[in-house]
């Protein structure tokens, strides 16, 4: 990734099931620009369609949608001047596509610029993480992914913010807080 970091670009990552797509609902209900999951997107699409760019199917063929979905959504919000998250994004489909098919995160992250310096992640909760038709693999695999994107978030020098397992206003507030 490039030196050049548009702070106002903000990562929700974290533990699968964790309550990040909840916490960009919140975010967005108060104001602010969000990103959805491109992983959820790609499953959607695909099982409308032929199903082969699925995580469950052909994990690099996954990753690699999810990285050029992510390049397309930072493009779409370049011109933002405010605080704009994204529900996982760019940074998690490169660390996907290095966990599927060993391409360094690095190559994958070289042209883009740096997102704000604090990432907020969800640690693992057991009490809501739930299987779906999108999210199908079980909580020792995301536990795993988990720790993967943590490694990957301090290995880019990222500053790694544990979101707090409370209800979705106390945990708006924090990331609020947090940002200033």
């Amino acid at each position: 990734m490039t030196q050049e970091a548009n702070t106002r670009h903000v990562i929700l990552s974290g533990c699968s099931g964790g309550g990040k797509s909840t916490l960009l609902t919140a975010l967005g209900r108060t104001g602010y620009s969000t990103v959805p999951e491109p992983g959820r997107r790609i499953v959607a699409e695909e099982t409308r369609g032929r199903g082969v760019a699925l995580p469950w199917v052909d994990p690099t063929a996954f990753a690699r949608r999810a990285v050029d979905m992510a390049l397309q959504d930072r493009a779409d919000v370049a011109s933002d001047t405010g605080w704009v998250f994204f529900d996982r994004g760019l940074i998690d489909a490169a660390v996907a596509l290095e966990h599927a098919a060993g391409i360094d995160m690095a190559v994958t992250l070289a042209p883009a610029k740096r997102f704000h310096q604090k990432v907020f992640v969800a640690p693992p909760w057991p009490e809501i993480y739930k299987s779906d038709n999108a999210r199908r693999h079980g909580f020792d695999a995301a536990i795993d992914e988990y720790h993967r994107l943590c490694k990957a978030y301090d290995r880019l020098g990222y500053t790694i913010v544990s979101l707090p397992k409370t209800n979705v206003a106390e945990r708006t507030a924090f990331v609020l807080n947090h940002l200033g």
